[in-house]
């Protein structure tokens, strides 16, 4: 009888294993499916500005990476990526040869430059701001406090947002500056002055909004009760 308790514990053990893993690959699903209909909504995940576009597409990735942990939070920043590659191959502006190799204008053509901005920093949304969040929550139980942190939702809110915009609009000056300068009819001497008015333009608008979504979701979603309802894991196990 003991043997027989003893063999049902690993069997049991690797179906709940094999239970949270389905649950998991369904919510990333889930929030896949979000991500990809934003994105190619009009006027929705991507906002055409004529020389860039604006986007809220970083919302649904930092909440996935509090939710679900830095590992699937970089898979959907991926797949974040891959709607901007998509978006800037078939539907292009000004200057979507930063973003696709296969996009140019007049001798401006995009490369392996236009690969690592499009994915490197929108990866990183799905993975900075689980450890914003997580460091927020260390701080919080050092004061001895519990329960969800609303500084550190906005914060985790804002990082996410403002590591897309700056690595974004940084890599471009390192990789394309000559290029971007001609189509954006600007000085390379005066280009990085010109990113800096998209930053603020653009990129510092983009962080507030983040940063009130991120709490006014994360509020309710972070909640232990919430999440272990809805079975959502991280990898952390805050």
């Amino acid at each position: 009888m003991e043997k027989l308790e003893t063999g049902r514990q690993p069997q049991n053990t690797q179906q709940a294993g094999s239970r949270i893993s389905i649950i998991g690959m369904v919510q990333t699903a889930i929030f896949g499916a979000i991500i990809i209909i934003m994105a190619f909504t009009p006027f929705l995940g991507y906002i055409p500005l004529g020389f860039t576009r604006a986007t809220i597409l970083h919302v649904p990735v930092i909440i996935a990476s509090l939710l679900m942990g830095p590992k699937k939070g970089g898979v959907l920043g991926f797949l974040f990526g891959l709607t901007s590659f998509i978006n800037n191959t078939m539907n292009p502006t000004a200057t979507s040869f930063v973003f696709t190799p296969f996009y140019s204008v007049g001798e401006v053509s995009g490369g392996i430059g236009s690969l690592i901005i499009c994915f490197v920093p929108r990866i990183l949304v799905g993975i900075l701001p689980f450890y914003v969040y997580k460091l927020a929550m260390y701080f919080r139980s050092k004061r001895g406090k519990s329960g969800v942190s609303n500084a550190g939702l906005i914060l985790a809110g804002v990082t996410g947002s403002l590591v897309n915009t700056l690595l974004v609009m940084n890599l471009i000056f390192v990789f394309f500056r000559e290029g971007y300068a001609a189509a954006n009819d600007v000085a390379v001497s005066a280009v990085y002055t010109f990113i800096l008015s998209i930053i603020g333009i653009n990129g510092v608008p983009e962080a507030i909004v983040a940063g009130v979504l991120t709490l006014c979701i994360g509020r309710v979603l972070m909640k232990k009760n919430i999440r272990e309802r809805l079975g959502f894991r991280n990898d952390l196990g805050y």
